[in-house]
């Protein structure tokens, strides 16, 4: 199935591996690239040079880069100013759910509180204690609260930023580290005020000069005008939760793109094919990676141990797009109806189920033959892909489309 590939290569098997990979990468922004750009161009000259191990080695590195760089996130304000709620947003999870930051406690948070990510376990949001506490005074406020741990900062306020949040933000600048302005009630806001005047309510005119106000406080302060983000805790689509979804990712390293990419809950396809090209970047790289110690291929049947690596690689996908079936179960509380209904607009939870008719080794094989069509034979010239690859890219396919399509159908319920 295609030219092999080994140490005693040609040029022209050299320049094909390149060409490949150097393919492959040009079209993915660089905001989304799980890869940084010279580590790229690095894999890129061992293969230009015949140093298959070197770019092989390059490769193994880059992935566990991924696979093991943490992301830690300092979300901080004021209590009762919406933190808990935006926290749990960012989680993807209700305020019931274990794990879940309380929601209405109004006593305020004297100790920082690390919350994991369900599903990506090397994310944690750290809930911080409010500046100006006696506990917390501002000027020994970052250093307390080990401010080097984070990559950025979040401050939550739900109505107007204070004098001690902005000197925070100044000191965090100073740090050189990241931070972000978040109001996570703006849809409380407009509510408020529709109700106040509604002979002359205008949604935007509203929006505009709350954004406004919000401006001037920083302009009073002398202060540059940073990103101010108007969310809503409760409606992640509306407002500007996408927006400050792309930023975050833009501002990371690098490393860190993967997994964050896939931390936000299915708001929009925009976020559901942003964790399709993410994992589909993973899968591609463990290909090529292991396309190019290949030297001959693997022909017959699928083996056991590739039906185990199908099956966990399908149910990571399913947990991360929100199609297992504890996602399907809460999507059919919410909605009221019975799981079964929800699993009958879906085709993934059937994938790994032999019938009658066919085995699973039959099944799976088939699989492989309608994807290779779809998508030409080869993923890369000049390298051999393992079948568990094309299946896993299948599988991440049909995952896609059944979060898209659930998304569509949940809002449709509404």
């Amino acid at each position: 199935m295609g030219q092999l590939f080994s140490d005693t290569s040609t040029d022209e098997d050299n320049g094909d591996l390149v060409s490949s990979f150097n393919a492959y990468f040009k079209n993915i922004k660089t905001e989304n690239k799980i890869i940084s750009q010279e580590t790229i161009k690095l894999i890129e000259l061992q293969l230009e040079k015949g140093n298959i191990q070197g770019a092989y080695s390059l490769i193994s590195d880059a992935l566990k880069n991924i696979g093991d760089a943490p992301i830690n996130i300092a979300v901080t304000g004021e209590s009762g100013g919406g933190k808990s709620s935006f926290i749990n947003a960012l989680l993807g999870i209700e305020p019931e759910e274990e794990g879940a930051a309380k929601v209405g406690v109004i006593e305020t948070t004297m100790e920082r509180t690390s919350y994991k990510h369900p599903k990506i376990k090397t994310l944690t949001l750290w809930d911080l204690p409010g500046i100006g506490t006696q506990k917390f005074p501002p000027n020994a406020y970052l250093e307390k609260v080990k401010f080097k741990e984070y990559d950025f900062f979040i401050i939550v306020s739900a109505t107007r930023f204070t004098k001690l949040e902005l000197d925070l933000a100044k000191a965090i600048g100073i740090m050189k580290k990241n931070y972000y302005f978040v109001r996570p009630k703006v849809d409380v806001d407009l509510e408020n005020e529709k109700k106040s005047k509604p002979c002359i309510f205008e949604r935007e005119k509203t929006l505009e000069r709350i954004r406004s106000y919000s401006v001037k406080t920083f302009s009073d302060n002398k202060m540059a005008v940073p990103q101010i983000f108007f969310i809503s805790n409760y409606n992640l689509s509306d407002y500007d939760f996408p927006v400050l979804m792309d930023t975050l990712i833009k501002d990371l390293n690098v490393q860190k793109h993967h997994n964050f990419m896939l931390s936000p809950p299915d708001i929009a396809e925009a976020a559901i094919d942003r964790k399709h090209k993410a994992t589909e970047q993973l899968i591609w790289l463990e290909a090529f990676k292991a396309g190019v110690l290949v030297t001959f291929p693997v022909v017959g049947i699928l083996r056991d141990n590739d039906v185990e690596k199908l099956k966990r690689s399908l149910n990571h996908y399913l947990r991360i797009f929100g199609v297992d079936d504890e996602s399907l179960e809460l999507v059919a509380k919410c909605l009221q109806v019975p799981v079964a209904q929800v699993k009958e607009i879906i085709k993934s939870p059937h994938l790994l189920k032999p019938n009658r008719e066919e085995t699973l080794g039959d099944k799976l094989l088939k699989y492989l033959e309608k994807f290779v069509s779809a998508n030409g034979r080869l993923l890369a010239t000049g390298l051999y892909f393992e079948k568990t690859f094309y299946l896993q890219l299948h599988f991440l396919d049909t995952v896609t489309e059944d979060a898209k399509v659930l998304l569509q159908w949940t809002y449709s319920k509404h």
